[in-house]
């Protein structure tokens, strides 16, 4: 390994993360998008053509210098040997959601997974997409996400039937019909309908709290792991997408992450929480074309997010390239969180920018 990072091999020399389209089968995970991926070239066979002793970084264990070498230069999926749950992963009438796109990739990275839905069907449909597209590993599990004894079932069968269990992804998600659109009860406090605000915290955050409170132990046995939480902007800053009661519980899920982080670091478990941004996915087909127009010219990049976006996030939080990352709240929004509403406003009105000032 170069002083600069770079890996050397040969007369090969190539970049730590390079863009290359990301193939899986005959399909690209990420139809017509080119996905950041650590490339394949970058292979050390013999190690007497790397100076480890360049890294004076040491870990207080020692080993830091391999671990870098192994993890920049992995010559292997980013997460072989993992074993994966995806909560809320199978895919409604085929339509492409968060969680089945997270674990699709997660299984192309190399991850055992187990895709858990309420729905049967919806979860093989995952499961079939898995094992065509990249010739992954995948199993089906099913039950309700808000009682205790089915997460702990959902550990038990990702433990029976893969050996172990390294990362826990909480992807389920409620949110009623946008109440921008008034097809909601609750658009602030002083309207909440209490049905609406129990459903929101049991899918949002009491299933996120079960399964880590069940997976959690199993990750201690197998030597540490990753929990990944997934929330949603609606939970860093109020908005008319989804009404109070999904934000609050969603907001609340943050503070989940940091909990989980602060307790049990000890163990070596890491948790993170990823904040989607306006991304069109399974979750907004009853969105109108107005309202996502609207949602598109207030981000700064100028585009709707998908859930490979969310997927691609996930599988770093999943993978050893984040082993120092835990607590964190990662906005995955195309730069949504750093406009202020009165510089959004004006992209809503007319997508300013400046290169009219420039010519």
């Amino acid at each position: 390994m170069g002083k600069d990072g770079r890996c050397i091999s040969g007369d090969w020399v190539v970049s730590p993360l390079s863009v290359v389209p990301l193939k899986i089968g005959n399909n690209n995970c990420n139809p017509g998008e080119t996905q950041r991926k650590t490339p394949s070239l970058c292979k050390i066979t013999t190690l007497d053509r790397v100076n480890l002793a360049e890294d004076r970084h040491q870990h207080s264990r020692g080993g830091l210098s391999e671990f870098k070498h192994k993890m920049i230069c992995p010559g292997k999926p980013r997460l072989q040997g993992k074993v994966s749950i995806v909560t809320g992963s199978g895919a409604n009438a085929g339509k492409v959601g968060t969680g089945m796109a997270t674990a699709i990739c997660l299984a192309s990275e190399g991850a055992k997974v187990l895709v858990a839905d309420v729905s049967k069907e919806n979860a093989m449909r995952t499961v079939e997409r898995i094992r065509d597209e990249t010739g992954g590993e995948a199993l089906v599990y099913t039950g309700d996400a808000t009682k205790s004894e089915d997460c702990l079932a959902m550990v038990k069968a990702a433990v029976d039937g893969f050996g172990a269990l390294h990362v826990l992804v909480n992807n389920l998600g409620y949110g009623i019909s946008s109440s921008y659109r008034n097809s909601g009860k609750s658009k602030g406090i002083a309207g909440i309908d209490e049905q609406e605000w129990e459903n929101a915290f049991d899918l949002n955050l009491k299933s996120a709290m079960l399964a880590s409170r069940h997976a959690i132990p199993e990750m201690i046995a197998a030597g540490g792991g990753s929990i990944i939480n997934v929330s949603s902007c609606d939970g860093i800053a109020g908005s008319n997408n989804y009404g109070a009661p999904y934000s609050v519980s969603k907001g609340a899920l943050h503070m989940l992450t940091r909990t989980t982080a602060a307790w049990h670091g000890r163990d070596g478990i890491r948790a993170n929480c990823i904040a989607p941004g306006h991304l069109h996915s399974a979750f907004t087909l009853h969105l109108d074309e107005e309202h996502r127009e609207r949602r598109r010219r207030v981000v700064p990049l100028g585009t709707e997010g998908t859930p490979w976006d969310i997927a691609w996030a996930a599988v770093f939080l999943a993978s050893d390239e984040s082993r120092w990352i835990s607590g964190v709240t990662l906005p995955v929004d195309g730069g949504l969180f750093a406009t202020q509403p009165l510089l959004a406003y004006e992209f809503i009105k007319g997508e300013p920018t400046n290169n009219k000032e420039l010519k």
